[in-house]
């Protein structure tokens, strides 16, 4: 597709379109054998190019992502899997562009605090105008998880009380508890934002240092500013959330004659309880305020028995990324070619590889360009509790989020593997495909299972896994993927510098494709759904979904 055609893609895009039945006749291997490059390539190159202007939801480029996702779905034979028999599955958001102001009540802090700089701040309201002028109490880590026997609120009244903790969880310093530097969803911003509606808390700051968040405050500023997209729901207490640095947070407490290092040695032992700090604070944010629909964009592979073609398997990963920013070194497109145009690719080169091939297994399969996943895994979570089908019939969720651009491997890791019967079907396609397993601590220590879409299906219960990477690289020595990995994290990740570099290429996302493709195959032709493992955290609301 050229610059020209691409101006041309709309939503009317979105229509019905049939599939041509091919005859089965070649098991799980013919699938994998069918990936290929250009399939691969193509797309990648195309949404993030910069005419697809960061692919932000809501905006042109969104939608020219949305439409060509749809596109290439109808080119490949997929039938439409959305709403009213198109390929778009609306998801109804509300965009807020907040301004906030931030300042001391009763006199001035140590120094002025700059927005961006010092702060972010959004409204956890779908209002105009958010204010909280309340006393600050330091809530520790904010975590209350009765099988860790661990409560940082003690059952202190913080109603009206914006909350200052910390991000990750007491883990982080102190193996013995938690899982150790294996992030659990405790640890991530997501809980304790809604930990802190939960306790009827009027705001929340997060103290943020590299650390603890595992990535840089550019990834929490460039991530938190401008345009905020959330599904439109009911509101709770929190009328707004933030980041606040390590250093301003310093500030804000030496104030008040609190030495914010003690604080947080406190917070690593169970014994802490929350510090009501004397610091009044008061925040006031006006956004601009639009309610808009973007979409997820799914396409079927029917299954061919008649008893399980209901069944479904997701093969997912998000488009949509941050758009038009700050400029930085005068680029202000934050393409997001990693981060997820190389995922999207790889998804739509794997549905080339089965409508090639001629096979359709036992369950349909739906290949999904998921909305809102930098958003907080918005469009998954409305997927997960709209699904095309009964959440009982979604039999897994295999996902895609970052494919490796760095070049081949001889290993392969997945998030979740751990947690169900897909990690043993997860080993096979491995060896099928001469890789070996390796287990990223790192990715477990920046609590990457709790960021991707995947998590949003296993909340409801739903098996599901997202694709890793390998560590040890065909021709390179070792640690240099672990190199490249740090320094994507630190200079391009959500920040315009993730452009398609010249020396990226697709051979370790097409080893990725093939072990996905097996996968996908042995779960959607298998006799029964994947099952959770006893010992996992989801096991309970998978017998939910399934009535067991």
């Amino acid at each position: 597709m050229n610059r020209c055609s691409c101006a041309a893609f709309a939503f009317t895009l979105c229509v019905s379109a049939p599939l041509t039945a091919q005859r089965a006749s070649s098991p799980a291997a013919r699938v994998a054998s069918m990936v290929r490059a250009d399939a691969l390539w193509a797309p990648l190159k195309i949404l993030s190019d910069d005419l697809f202007e960061g692919r932000g939801t809501g905006r042109r480029g969104g939608e020219l992502s949305v439409a060509y996702i749809a596109s290439e779905f109808q080119m490949m034979g997929l039938e439409p899997a959305g709403d009213s028999g198109t390929y778009c599955q609306r998801v109804p958001v509300v965009s807020l562009n907040p301004a906030p102001t931030l300042s001391i009540a009763g006199g001035a802090p140590a120094r002025d605090l700059r927005y961006r700089d010092d702060y972010v701040a959004w409204a956890e309201r779908a209002d105009t105008l958010v204010q909280a002028n309340a006393e600050v109490v330091f809530v520790g880590f904010g975590i209350t998880s009765p099988e860790w026997q661990w409560d940082d609120y003690k059952g202190t009244d913080v109603r009206g009380k914006i909350l200052m903790m910390l991000v990750n969880d007491p883990g982080i310093e102190e193996p013995t508890i938690f899982n150790g530097k294996a992030l659990t969803y405790y640890g991530r911003w997501t809980y304790k934002i809604e930990e802190a509606a939960r306790r009827g808390a009027a705001g929340l700051l997060l103290v943020h240092n590299d650390s603890m968040a595992t990535y840089g405050w550019n990834t929490v500023r460039n991530s938190w500013t401008g345009e905020q997209v959330r599904l439109d729901a009911p509101p709770t207490s929190l009328q707004f959330a933030g980041w606040v640095t390590e250093s301003a947070a310093t500030d804000l407490l030496r104030g008040r004659s609190l030495d914010l290092a003690q604080l947080i040695a406190a917070a690593g032992r169970r014994e802490f309880r929350p510090v009501a700090t004397g610091l009044d604070l008061s925040v006031t944010i006006r956004s601009s305020l639009k309610r808009m629909t973007t979409a997820n964009v799914l396409g079927r592979l029917p299954g061919r028995d008649p008893r399980l073609k209901d069944e479904v398997v997701f093969v997912s990963a998000h488009w949509d990324h941050f758009g038009i920013g700050q400029p930085v070194n005068g680029d202000s497109i934050r393409n997001g070619a990693v981060d997820n145009a190389s995922g999207v690719a790889t998804m739509l080169a794997i549905a080339d590889a089965f409508t090639r091939s001629g096979l359709r297994p036992k369950r349909s399969i739906i290949f999904v360009g998921m909305t809102l996943e930098e958003s907080g895994l918005l469009g998954s979570a409305w997927l997960a509790t709209h699904p095309p089908v009964p959440i009982a019939h979604v039999a897994a969720d295999l996902n895609l989020d970052v494919t490796n651009l760095f070049g081949a491997t001889r290993d392969i890791s997945a998030l979740g593997a751990d947690q169900s019967s897909l990690g043993h079907l997860f080993e096979a396609a491995t060896r099928a495909e001469h890789l070996r397993i390796m287990v990223d601590s790192v990715a477990a220590s920046h609590g990457s299972f709790f960021r991707a879409d995947h998590f949003s299906f296993a909340k409801a219960g739903v098996p599901a896994m997202t694709v890793g990477g390998g560590d040890d690289f065909v021709g390179r020595p070792a640690g240099w993927g672990r190199e490249q990995k740090e320094i994507y994290n630190r200079e391009r990740y959500h920040q315009p510098a993730d452009n398609l570099l010249p020396w990226y290429t697709v051979t370790g996302s097409l080893q990725q494709a093939r072990v996905w493709a097996r996968l996908a195959w042995d779960v959607a032709d298998a006799a029964a759904q994947p099952t959770w493992n006893p010992k996992s955290e989801f096991a309970a609301v998978g017998r939910e979904r399934v009535g067991k």
